[in-house]
C-alpha cells in the first residue's frame, strides 16, 4: 500500500515493523511537544479571552517552533495509525506511555526542568509496564 507516494507500507501486519512506526511515534510526539513548548515560552502567557482569541490564534499559527512542532507531531500520528493497523490497540497503547520516559528526560536537558524522585520513581514504574506488556 501506498501513502501519498512516499512511503510504502506491507500490507502483511508484521509486530516488527508496528513496533518501528510506534518509535517513530513516540520520537515525533516527544520533538513535535518540546518544539510546541519552545514556541509557547517564547510568546509568554496565553490568555484564552473571546475578543483576543482570533490575535491569539495568529500568533501560534506564525511562530515557527509551534508551527513545526505541529508539523512534526502529525507526521508522529501518520506513523501511529500506520502501527495501529497492524497490532491490537491493547498492544500498542502502552507504548504511547514511552513518551513520559523520554518527555522526562528532554525536558530536563532542553528546559532545565526538575525531575523529582516522585516522576523519576513514575517513568521507572512505566517502562517495567512497557516492558512486561512487549514481551506478550
Amino acid at each position: 500500500m501506498r501513502l501519498a507516494g512516499w512511503f510504502t507500507f506491507p500490507k502483511e501486519a508484521g509486530m516488527n515493523t508496528a513496533i518501528i512506526y510506534i518509535l517513530i511515534s513516540v520520537l515525533g510526539s516527544v520533538v513535535g511537544q518540546l518544539l510546541l513548548k519552545k514556541g509557547m515560552n517564547s510568546m509568554g502567557p496565553v490568555t484564552l479571552s473571546f475578543n483576543q482569541l482570533p490575535t491569539v490564534i495568529w500568533q501560534m499559527a506564525t511562530n515557527l517552533n509551534v508551527f513545526i512542532g505541529l508539523a512534526i507531531y502529525l507526521v508522529g500520528t501518520v506513523f501511529w495509525l500506520a502501527a495501529l493497523s497492524r497490532v491490537n490497540l491493547s498492544f500498542a497503547y502502552p507504548f504511547a506511555s514511552l513518551n513520559y520516559v523520554v518527555m522526562l528526560v528532554a525536558s530536563r536537558m532542553m528546559f532545565d526542568e526538575k525531575i523529582t524522585l516522585s516522576r523519576l520513581l513514575g517513568t521507572v514504574v512505566i517502562v517495567i509496564g512497557v516492558l512486561l506488556i512487549s514481551r506478550n
